[in-house]
C-alpha cells in the first residue's frame, strides 16, 4: 500500500485552515510566518515560494524577506532580531542553505525559540529529548503523522532510522522512542546495512543517497518511510529507497515525490499556528 503524502498533507493544511478561518471569524489577529531567503539558489527559492502558497492557502499572513548573497553574517542577525521583537510575527524562518561566509548555527540560535517554527533552535532540541512541550521539527514531524495515517501501533515494534542528522535522522528516532518502539539508528558507517533494516518493523531512511535501500534490505511487509530527496541520472526526483524493488516486499511504502515531501510543508503550517497559539 502506497502512502500518499500529497492527500494526507493537504489533509494536514486544511484543519489549519478550518482554524484560521475561526480565528478570523472571532476578530482576532492572524497568524504570521516570516521567511528569510539569503541569495538566489533556485532550489531555495522553490522551496520559499511553495511555503509563501502554503501559508496563503491557510488563510495565514506571511511576510517574505530577501537579503543579497553578500549580506553580512551582522546585517542577517539584525532583521532577525528586529522580527523577534515584532508582535504581529509569530513565526520566523530562515531558508538553509545559507552562503559560507554565514554561521548557520549562529542563525539558528538567534531566532526567538518561541517563533522557531523549524524547531532547530537548541531549547526546542532540549525540549523535544527531555520530552517537555516544544515545537517539533517538521519533516520528523511529518513523517509521524503519515504513521498515523495508517493507524500503525508502534508500541514495541522494531524501528531503524538510517541517517543521523540534526534535522531529520536524530529528532524522528526520539519521536519513534516516544511512541514506545525499539529504535536503532543506522548510518554510513554501519556494519551489514542490509541485516540491520531487514530487522525493521518500520525503516525511515533519511541519508540524501539515491536507491540505497533495495528489496532485499527490507523486511516483509514492514512500514518504508522514505524521506530522500535526489535527482538521479536522468534528472528525475528520487528517495533513497529503491522504490521498484522495495514495494513488492513492503506492507506500506511512500513514494518520491509525493510521500513526505509535502508533509514538511503542512507540518510548518502547524507549527506556526502553534507558535500563534502559545504567544
Amino acid at each position: 500500500m502506497i502512502i500518499d503524502g500529497k492527500a494526507i498533507s493537504q489533509a494536514v493544511k486544511d484543519e489549519v485552515k478550518a482554524e484560521v478561518a475561526g480565528i478570523v471569524s472571532r476578530g482576532e489577529r492572524v497568524p504570521c510566518l516570516c521567511v528569510i531567503i539569503v541569495g538566489d539558489n533556485p532550489a531555495s527559492q522553490v522551496y520559499v515560494r511553495n511555503k509563501i502558497k502554503a501559508a496563503a492557502y491557510t488563510g495565514m499572513e506571511s511576510k517574505l524577506v530577501e537579503l543579497p548573497a553578500a549580506v553580512s553574517e551582522d546585517e542577517l542577525l539584525s532583521q532577525i532580531s528586529v522580527l523577534n521583537e515584532d508582535p504581529a510575527v509569530d513565526g520566523i524562518l530562515v531558508q538553509l542553505p545559507l552562503p559560507k561566509h554565514i554561521d548557520e548555527e549562529k542563525v539558528i540560535d538567534a531566532i526567538s525559540a518561541e517563533k522557531d517554527v523549524d524547531g532547530f533552535h537548541p531549547s526546542n532540541v532540549a525540549g523535544l529529548w527531555l520530552g517537555k512541550d516544544c515545537i517539533v521539527p517538521c519533516t520528523p514531524a511529518g513523517v509521524m503523522r503519515l504513521l498515523d495515517s495508517i493507524e500503525y501501533d508502534l508500541r514495541g515494534k522494531n524501528a531503524v532510522v538510517v541517517g543521523r542528522s540534526n534535522i531529520v535522522g536524530k529528532p524522528v528516532a526520539k519521536l519513534l522512542l516516544d511512541r514506545n518502539a525499539t529504535v536503532t539508528i543506522a548510518h554510513s558507517r554501519t556494519a551489514d546495512l542490509g541485516a540491520v533494516c531487514r530487522q525493521a518493523d518500520v525503516l525511515v531512511v533519511a541519508v540524501g543517497k539515491a536507491g540505497l535501500i533495495t528489496g532485499d534490505m527490507v523486511k516483509p511487509g514492514a512500514v518504508v518511510i522514505d524521506v530522500g530527496m535526489n535527482r538521479n541520472a536522468e534528472g528525475k526526483l528520487c528517495g533513497d529507497v529503491d522504490f521498484a524493488s522495495c514495494a513488492p516486499v513492503a506492507g506500506w511504502i511512500t513514494p518520491v515525490p509525493g510521500g513526505v515531501g509535502p508533509m514538511t510543508i503542512a507540518m510548518l503550517m502547524k507549527n506556526t499556528l502553534r507558535c500563534y497559539r502559545s504567544r
